[in-house]
């Protein structure tokens, strides 16, 4: 039998990302009851629910915040409970934040040179005595940081401290951030929380250029459902911590249990 991270017969990409019965309970809440996510290579799934379904718990189980009380998490065919974030992040998971986190005095271009901190490979000793490797590593970095910024439309606010950004740029850079962290899965949580409907428009078509570009998974938690329904090709929908429905947004939308629970007449 074929590697569940082999593409099979059916054409379907290899797995990314397994989550398998995977429950978490805090006290006597269970948060997340027996969820199956299964994402691909190159997939962009949306992940939605109401307020409470467990949508950012899932993100948290994924990136180690938490440890489930059931089930298992590979990424990549290796299990992944029990290690930190850091740890995560180093196998190729990054993520956004619903609420922007930021390193809001520093300057725009120093928020993205901070995540390229996690592969580079000199130490104190040569960044001390700055010799050729490190000072030939920094103006690697250096140009990979301004390439980035560029591309993202952010190279002319490369001093300017993070906060003093509009609030959509703000967002664009912190997904700048997280794919300097050179991620094979994106979790976005809610991007589109707070944009107007321009910006709305512009994240969508952001997506699917991260999708396109950089050849990555993304995983998108979001309540506007203009923007899920537009660009994610499958779509899981949780309530109350359980998965009621998983299909494309056609299927999706015309679900009755998603009705009931989410989207309404």
């Amino acid at each position: 039998m074929a590697s569940q991270n082999e593409t099979n017969s059916r054409g379907m990409s290899a797995t990314l990302l397994n989550l398998e019965h995977c429950t978490i309970r805090f006290g006597g809440l269970t948060a997340v009851s027996d969820l199956n996510v299964r994402i691909g290579e190159n997939e962009l799934v949306g992940l939605i629910g109401p307020n409470g379904a467990g949508k950012t718990t899932v993100f948290n189980l994924v990136t180690g915040v938490y440890e489930p009380t059931e089930g298992r998490i590979q990424f990549s065919g290796e299990d992944i409970v029990g290690e930190a974030p850091f740890e995560i992040t180093k196998r190729g998971i990054a993520r956004t934040f619903q609420n922007i986190r930021l390193f809001p005095s520093l300057s725009v271009y120093d928020n993205v040179r901070a995540a390229f901190r996690l592969h580079i490979k000199h130490g104190v000793v040569q960044a001390m005595w700055r010799g050729g490797g490190f000072v030939a590593e920094e103006q690697g970095i250096e140009g990979q940081v301004m390439e980035m910024l560029d591309i993202f439309k952010l190279g002319k606010f490369r001093d300017v401290p993070a906060k003093s950004l509009p609030y959509g740029d703000q967002r664009r850079l912190e997904i700048v951030r997280a794919l300097a962290t050179r991620p094979k899965l994106l979790l976005l949580d809610e991007p589109a929380a707070g944009m107007n409907p321009t910006e709305k428009v512009d994240l969508m078509k952001l997506i699917r250029f991260i999708e396109e570009k950089y050849r990555i998974s993304v995983l998108l938690v979001e309540h506007d459902m203009q923007v899920v329904m537009g660009i994610c090709r499958r779509i899981i929908v949780l309530d109350h911590g359980v998965q009621i429905a998983e299909g494309t947004p056609e299927q999706v939308r015309a679900n009755p249990k998603v009705i009931e629970a989410y989207l309404g007449q």
